[in-house]
């Protein structure tokens, strides 16, 4: 075999070999961790988990005791956990897609862990400055019972957590409803709300996408729309504009 023909054999070899490991790396997961929010469970995201799964993402739907403990307690647990189990899958990129009081436990988890191969964030009706209903009732017996400590925690009081959060270092994309089936409710929150959180509190510095839907705080994530918008900003990490 002459000179010239190796070297045009390694050549091709090279090139095979290269377009293996990008086929390889184009097939390599991506996991998807799902949080619910306060006083529900991981049922009430499962249409968002199956739509993901269709999608070709490994998602990983975590519950857990969102009335016993405080915030900072509940994020090491379940944040910790969904993140060994998204590591079961070889997964090269882990987004997270909150809904609620889930997605002030991952903005405390960020603030005070490092994830290496994080990838986006998508918060639904997020109460990132505060809920203006936990500052109305957070004194009512009633609301501490249904809430626990940790949604005693996000109103803006003294030991508010949104209020001690800085501004994140990683790509969120933040969907908040306009349309509310709790009058009573909306009248303690100033401005268009969705039942339970305001706009504007919705609202977080340095987020990359924002979006404002005609849906409701406990159903924002059934709604056929916000689950493409939430496909679109993970993959693309920006929101699809009609």
């Amino acid at each position: 075999m002459n000179n010239s023909l190796h070297k045009i054999i390694n050549v091709v070899l090279l090139f095979l070999l290269t377009l293996c490991h990008a086929e390889a790396a184009s097939k390599a997961p991506e996991c998807v961790v799902l949080l619910h929010g306060l006083a529900r469970t991981e049922k009430s995201l499962l249409k968002l988990e199956r739509h993901l799964g269709n999608k070709e993402f490994c998602v990983v739907n975590i519950g857990y005791p969102s009335r016993e403990k405080t915030i900072q307690e509940l994020s090491v647990d379940v944040i910790q956990t969904a993140i060994e189990q998204c590591s079961t899958f070889d997964a090269i990129k882990i987004h997270f897609v909150t809904h609620s009081m889930g997605g002030i436990l991952v903005r405390y988890y960020f603030e005070h862990n490092e994830v290496p191969n994080l990838g986006r964030v998508v918060l639904l009706s997020p109460p990132n400055s505060r809920s203006e209903v936990v500052d109305k009732l957070s004194d009512t017996r009633i609301f501490r019972w249904i809430n626990g400590p940790a949604g005693e925690q996000l109103g803006t009081k003294p030991g508010s957590l949104p209020k001690t959060l800085g501004a994140p270092n990683y790509e969120v994309g933040i969907i908040t409803g306009a349309k509310t089936i709790n009058p009573i409710l909306s009248l303690l929150i100033p401005g268009k709300d969705e039942g339970k959180v305001s706009v504007e509190s919705a609202k977080l510095r340095g987020m990359k996408g924002f979006l404002v839907v005609h849906k409701t705080h406990s159903f924002i994530m059934n709604d056929e729309k916000v689950l493409e918008q939430v496909t679109a900003f993970i993959k693309n990490g920006i929101f699809n504009r009609d």
